[in-house]
């Protein structure tokens, strides 16, 4: 059996999910109840079959119900890291470097919920194209102004901007939250500046990366993909056949 194009996750589980109103007074968003279990445990059970045996979970809100829940996990080994300020994705992302060192990695939420094959694809394209330093999975949407907009030629990034403005030429593609990355994204990772909410966030690495001339592609992800953010997504899982 061949050895998995990648062996190590990220997934970052810090926040409470604040348009998720009363529900996550008690609970962080990622431990909701999908179908009976939480739902961070989806997302990890999505990625044992992509090679995945190493587990990096980043929390902060309510920290003592993922770390109790996930202390006997049997199904790889995981390290818990507290984000002490809830300031962005970047940031969170940033605590992982220790962890990630020289090999690549995937990095998701604890909150998106997709096939494992999203995660398999991901990590084989990464393999595939040794010179690519990031693989951002991203999905088909109606609604070209829903999150990060990805535009790309023949499957490498060419731009991505985190809130295009409506009317404005776009693409099909948005940010999935679902990432294959190399290391150097931690020098980038260094180099975020706060926004104007004074968080830092994940999709301002990429613009400077094209603009240092690295190689950034995209992995459609099909079939099943739910970003959970809001009270009735977390009804429409929950519901689904």
């Amino acid at each position: 059996m061949s050895e998995p194009a990648i062996r190590r996750a990220v997934v970052l589980a810090a926040g409470r999910g604040t348009r998720m109103g009363e529900i996550t007074v008690d609970l962080p968003k990622a431990m909701l109840p999908v179908r009976g279990r939480p739902m961070l445990e989806h997302v990890l059970d999505g990625l044992v079959p992509a090679g995945i045996r190493e587990f990096f979970l980043v929390v902060g809100y309510r920290r003592e119900s993922i770390e109790s829940h996930f202390r006997a996990w049997r199904s790889g080994h995981i390290e818990f890291c507290v984000q002490e300020t809830l300031n962005g994705t970047a940031a969170a992302a940033r605590l992982a470097r220790g962890f990630v060192g020289q090999e690549p990695f995937l990095l998701t939420f604890g909150d998106i919920l997709c096939q494992p094959a999203a995660y398999l694809n991901c990590a084989q394209i990464i393999q595939d194209h040794p010179q690519t330093v990031a693989v951002l999975g991203v999905r088909d949407v109606d609604d070209p102004w829903q999150g990060a907009a990805v535009y790309d030629v023949a499957g490498r990034v060419t731009q991505v901007i985190e809130k295009p403005p409506r009317g404005t030429s776009t693409t099909r593609w948005n940010s999935a939250g679902l990432y294959a990355m190399r290391p150097p994204v931690f020098d980038y990772l260094d180099r975020v500046t706060p926004s104007v909410r004074n968080e830092y966030e994940l999709t301002s690495i990429f613009e400077m990366m094209l603009t240092d001339g690295l190689e950034l592609r995209i992995s459609p992800i099909e079939g099943l993909w739910r970003d959970v953010g809001r009270p009735e997504d977390l009804e429409a899982v929950n519901s689904a056949k």
